[in-house]
């Protein structure tokens, strides 16, 4: 059996037979009835309030290039995989960034949006809708998927030779590189933006200015003993650039508190545990969240899961942020993520059911599982989940 909302009543009723239909990956163009729970609109710069609670297809090509080096949660990535397609459902949060985006005079100081909420609501997905819609509308994409992994489970630390008593991350900074080419390279070129100015590594190697932007992220993925350092370069560049009309500039960071905790997991030679300011990849971060750049957008997200255990009261920005990312991040524009609405809820179900995951289903069966989620996409996730 399945859910469908009946178009008189706008109530949600059970129909008395499973779908019959095949399954298919993708919603066809030329599909003259889409089901209730999608949408045909796969363009998110075209999403509005209208659209909400449907799922809509991401095409392939774009899953590849945007996020085939992070963006999604590895159980959504488990459940990518096993429906073959990539689905999002769009939510209120992003509608909302979406129309403030589209109205945003980009002359201005880049305006910060930070995303928080509980546990498992779906902000990760939420940023994944962002970063989709910048990709539609050209912005070149800065994108951490999870800044807890810089300070818990770090590849390789060395010492900095740049910055005094700090830690470089060589691997991790290349690795972050290769995320950001992958996203941006076909974009850059188009633009053929320039370094504004020589950068030398050693007596026997520079990237002098003038140089395509390209070959500055060549060389710190190349040559990871400078990838953290070509990161620094690399966003003064685009804070600079975007600032003068030449391309604009998205900042995606999951995990963003991460950067204000008091400690991180890493420890120098000495066992000392080492503070995320004396971590080199911090400060080019912080610099680029910062309102002195225009053309440009932040959208945030703080999270509970991205400190230790002993911080784990409130989910709110104030809280999580700490007064001094509070202060760096102030003024700003929170945006919060609920778990799902009874509408987001039926929603989810019915594609669960199309997907073939819920299966031999009594009556009631909705009702329970609601009962036992609490309606949070992330709990429902499990329940449904493979054995």
């Amino acid at each position: 059996m399945f859910l469908r909302r009946t178009a008189s009543s706008g109530l949600l009723t059970r129909a008395s037979a499973c779908l019959k239909a095949p399954l298919s990956t993708a919603v066809s163009p030329q599909q003259t009835k889409l089901d209730d729970f999608r949408t045909g609109e796969s363009n998110p710069a075209a999403h509005n309030s209208s659209h909400l609670s449907r799922f809509y297809t991401v095409p392939v090509d774009v899953r590849k290039q945007v996020f085939s080096y992070g963006g999604f949660p590895k159980t959504f990535e488990k459940q990518i995989k096993t429906f073959n397609e990539t689905c999002l459902m769009v939510r209120e949060p992003a509608v909302e960034i979406i129309n403030y985006m589209n109205g945003a005079d980009y002359s201005k100081p880049a305006n910060r949006f930070v995303l928080y909420g509980k546990d498992g609501v779906g902000k990760s997905l939420v940023l994944a809708h962002m970063l989709h819609y910048g990709y539609s509308r050209e912005f070149l994409l800065v994108h951490v998927p999870w800044v807890a992994n810089w300070m818990k489970r770090v590849k390789e630390t060395a010492n900095s030779t740049t910055h005094e008593g700090c830690l470089d991350l060589p691997l991790d900074g290349a690795a972050w590189l290769m995320h950001f080419k992958n996203q941006n390279a076909k974009l850059l070129s188009k633009l053929d933006l320039k370094v504004s100015r020589d950068y030398v590594w050693t007596k026997r190697e520079t990237t002098p200015a003038g140089a395509p932007m390209l070959e500055l992220i060549d060389h710190g993925i190349n040559r990871a003993k400078f990838s953290c350092d070509a990161i620094a370069a690399l966003l003064g560049e685009l804070k600079q650039q975007s600032s003068e009309g030449k391309a604009k500039t998205m900042v995606v960071v999951d995990g963003f508190n991460a950067f204000f905790h008091p400690h991180t997991r890493i420890t120098t030679e000495n066992k000392v545990r080492v503070t995320p300011d004396k971590v080199t990849l911090t400060k080019p971060f912080l610099d680029i969240t910062r309102p002195d750049w225009s053309n440009g957008v932040c959208i945030l997200a703080v999270d509970r899961m991205a400190l230790t255990e002993d911080r784990m009261e409130s989910e709110l920005p104030m809280y999580q942020l700490r007064r001094e990312g509070f202060e760096h991040l102030d003024p700003f524009v929170p945006i919060r993520v609920d778990n799902y609405t009874e509408e987001e809820y039926y929603s989810c179900v019915q594609y669960y059911l199309n997907r073939k995951w819920i299966q031999q289903t009594e009556s009631g069966f909705d009702k329970e599982l609601e009962f036992l989620s609490g309606r949070n996409p992330f709990k429902l996730m499990e329940l449904c989940a493979s054995l």
